[in-house]
Order: structure tokens, then sequence, then C-alpha cells
């Protein structure tokens, strides 16, 4: 297999030591200088290494000080169970989940008409150039961004129906939703590259989501037959 980018390759050492808990919430990462002297690479490399960390959010700089590790709480979030129908009412994925971390979630979104291009017409089952409701999603948890998502629904489905603005009503999440106009949810698929949500063979949604590895736990129980 091809050696990876030295970089890569020292942001892996210093992750694996973040999450083991060797460098624990608090604990000062070597500096640049530490880690050419100890990999025996430029500043640059040893800069690279420090940004992929900054930008999965595990680490943080302190002016004049240098960068130590966040103290962050993972959100787990289970494959199993997301989309289910709760007895006690609809509630977003997003939301349990903060809930269960301890923290406060809320989102930020934007939605608008736009014409299916190849690729989320082959994953929603329609023609190319059909109208779809494109909404983005910025997910926070104690206001900390945390998930980026864009999520595509057929208005076939749904136009001129209460819950043709994925947000603009009263109950959310798409299963839900689905509920709300006689449109039953019955399968669930999840792919590191895309989520589809389907009825009867009908995929009513689509969404590529973005995590920071950082922050997530991502879980999967599969049963054995």
């Amino acid at each position: 297999m091809p050696t990876p980018p030295a970089y890569l390759a020292i942001a892996a050492d210093l992750r694996a030591a973040i999450l083991s808990g060797e460098l624990p919430a608090g604990a000062k990462v070597p500096s640049e200088s530490g880690l050419m002297r100890q990999y025996e690479v430029s500043r640059t490399v040893a800069k690279w290494a420090i940004a992929v960390l900054k930008g999965e959010g595990v680490v943080e700089g302190r002016a004049g000080s240098g960068v130590y590790v966040r103290d962050t709480t993972r959100l787990v979030r289970h494959a199993r169970g997301r989309d289910v129908r709760s007895a006690d009412g609809p509630t977003l994925p997003f939301a349990r989940d903060a809930a269960d971390a301890g923290q406060h979630g809320t989102w930020e979104h934007e939605s608008r008409h736009e014409r299916a291009d190849e690729r989320i017409a082959a994953r929603l089952g329609v023609e190319p150039g059909a109208p779809v409701m494109r909404t983005s999603y910025r997910f926070l948890a104690d206001g900390d961004p945390i998930q980026l998502s864009v999520s595509y629904e057929p208005r076939a489905l749904t136009k001129g129906t209460p819950v043709e603005w994925p947000e603009d009503g009263e109950i959310k999440g798409v299963v839900a939703r689905m509920d709300t106009i006689g449109v039953r949810v019955d399968e669930v698929v999840e792919r590191v590259s895309l989520r589809s949500a389907t009825a009867s063979g009908t995929p009513v949604e689509t969404a590529d989501i973005v995590l920071p590895g950082g922050r997530y736990d991502l879980v999967y129980r599969l049963p054995i037959d």
C-alpha cells in the first residue's frame, strides 16, 4: 500500500494519542519544533499535521501559549433506531444525539427548489431535471458547529402539502413529516457516502452528511442470523 504523506502520518499518531487518553483534554500538543525533531520533518509538514487536527476540531490554538487538546463531548450516532417513530412525538435524530450527550442541539437551515442532477436523480429514483427540495443544514451542539448536511426530497411527493418546506412546520424529521402525508417510511439505508430513506421502494430523501471525526462516535449494530 502507498505510504501516506508525512503530515498525515504525524496527525494520525497525535490523533491516536488523543483518543487513547495519552494526550487528555487540556494537554499541550507537541510544538512544531518538537514535531520537527521527533519526526525529522520540515516546519511546513509539522504545521500541516497540526492543521489537520485543528480542522477536525480536536485541538485548538491559544495565542502565545501553544496548541491544546480540546475538551469536547463526543456525540454518539447510533445507525439503528435513528429515524424511529417515537412514542414521545417527532424529534430530529440530531436533537436526540445531542441530548443524550448532555448538550443542547440546534440547527440552521436553508431550503430552495432545485432540479435534480444525474447524481441526485439516481439516488432518488427520478428523472434528471425532476423538481426537488434542497435543504442545507448546519447543526450545532452547545453552539459549536458539529455537522453539515444537504438533503434532497422529490417534490412529486410533497408539493402542495403542509410538509413541502422541511423546516416550516411543527413536525420535524423525514419519518414524522412523511407520516403526516400518508407516506410511511419503512427503510433507511446508511452508507459512508450517502444516506437514503425509502417508502415501499420509493426514495423519499437522500442526504450528504459531513461529520467531524473528533466529535462523533459512529455505532453500527448488525443482527446475526
